[in-house]
């Protein structure tokens, strides 16, 4: 079983709100105490935060549903209830989070500690202390607490490392990784030895470092779900420097030019700006036959489109991964590569999900839709609704003349008879039954 998982989707609940309380004052020798119900407690908002600590989303392989407390009721004497702790969920950093329905970008989390609050908490139901009126000193009107958010999202983990190597399998990625870092990916004279991304830090002679990262090998058509690529390109998306490796000895019958050329269209296929970063050249398996004349060939093609002589051309480096030969002057010009190249965002074009609401009339909305059922009741839906309906206390009759009062506010009445309602027929919200009476 493989220990890396880099995409997932999770259930999350925040808590619900207390619940607010009926109560009045009974003390002695205290008359006409009035009411005295407390509010209930607000509900636990769930939170990913960052740990560096973490590589992959390998916890949330068998637990995906995280739901935080709900808060403390109103109680007697006018007290309020305890609001309920929020709930955090460890995150590795690189995880972008999506609403898994709608598609809509939530977060982008990367710097140790951050934090993104994905699910919010519902308010504490009022008590009936909140209620009181002169027309109305003692009412036993109280409210359920707020339901807390709840919605699916999706984590996907795109590893942060400054520089990436990409190309063909078995081209030597692994053994290059292994030998600039203290990383032991492993190594063999197969295709796709690597079947997840490696992560390493490299060290250079001056002090100076970065990570770098060995992604699985590609092939023509990993953009399109050909191989493993297409389940790895996403962790490229972060770096700021390619390193292209070609086996310039054509070991497997192939040309290393076309290889590079086949590479960069499955790398431009994913994502068009993956070719805004910087790439050098890393021409492998110098020490092999015919690899002299092959990087002499290639270098001819690379360069043979190129007419502005003061324009930058892509940098080749020659090197022997084996018998570690040319790799220190390859690791010092990608540091200063990756020191002169800013982050690239992955997210400017696309507005995050705000979580601020907006207060705006909009008299067209319609609160509420009215169908009906196979055995001709009425059935009322609408997330404002449900959500009046859930906070109403059915236990004490003020409360439930109240929900009538509302739902006649909100224009159901006249919906309902302007659909056929009449009178004695049901009405159903959710699972709740009742009479129309007109």
């Amino acid at each position: 079983m493989s220990m890396f998982l880099d995409q997932v989707t999770i259930d999350v609940k925040a808590g619900k709100g207390g619940d607010g309380m009926v109560a009045f004052r009974r003390e002695k020798y205290v008359p006409d105490g009035g009411p005295a119900g407390g509010d209930g407690g607000r509900g636990g908002d769930i939170i990913l935060v960052v740990d560096e600590g973490l590589r992959t989303l390998m916890d949330f392989r068998f637990n995906r549903f995280f739901r935080s407390t709900p808060g403390e009721n109103g109680m007697s004497k006018g007290m309020h209830g305890r609001g309920a702790d929020d709930t955090y969920v460890a995150v590795p950093p690189g995880t972008t989070v999506r609403n898994a329905e709608t598609g809509t970008l939530i977060g982008d989390l990367i710097e140790q500690g951050q934090e993104l609050r994905v699910a919010k908490g519902g308010r504490g139901g009022r008590g009936n202390i909140r209620f009181a009126s002169p027309r109305n000193p003692a009412p036993e009107i109280a409210e359920n607490g707020e339901p807390g958010d709840e919605k699916k999202i999706e984590l996907e983990l795109k590893v942060l490392a400054d520089v990436g190597l990409v190309g063909f399998p078995s081209v030597g990625k692994s053994t290059i990784l292994s030998i600039v870092s203290k990383a032991r990916p492993k190594i063999g004279a197969y295709h796709f030895t690597t079947l997840v991304p490696n992560l390493g830090m490299v060290s250079v002679e001056d002090g100076r470092s970065f990570v770098m990262a060995d992604l699985p090998g590609l092939i023509e058509g990993a953009s399109q779900g050909i191989g493993l690529g297409t389940q790895f390109l996403r962790h490229i998306e972060r770096t700021r420097v390619i390193l292209h490796v070609i086996d310039m000895s054509g070991s497997e019958g192939r040309d290393p030019y076309e290889d590079y050329l086949a590479i960069n269209k499955e790398l431009e296929s994913h994502n068009l700006r993956l070719l805004e970063r910087p790439q050098i050249v890393v021409a492998n398996k110098m020490d092999m036959p015919d690899a002299e004349e092959n990087l002499k060939e290639f270098k001819e093609k690379l360069y043979a489109d190129v007419t502005d002589e003061f324009a930058d051309k892509i940098p080749v480096f020659a090197i022997s991964s084996i018998a570690h030969k040319g790799l220190e002057p390859l690791m010092s010009a990608t540091v200063d590569l990756v020191e002169t190249t800013p982050e690239f965002p992955l997210y400017d074009q696309e507005s995050l999900e705000e979580e601020t609401v907006r207060y705006e009339f909009t008299p067209e909305e319609r609160q509420f839709d009215i169908s009906r059922d196979d055995d001709s009741t009425w059935v009322l839906s609408g997330e404002s609704l449900e959500k009046l309906f859930k906070m109403t206390n059915f236990d004490h009759d003020e409360s439930v003349m109240r929900f009538a009062r509302q739902l006649r506010g909100m224009g159901i009445d006249e919906a309902l008879r302007a659909k056929g309602a009449i009178d004695g027929d049901l009405v159903r919200i959710g699972e709740f039954a009742f009479e129309f009476i007109d």
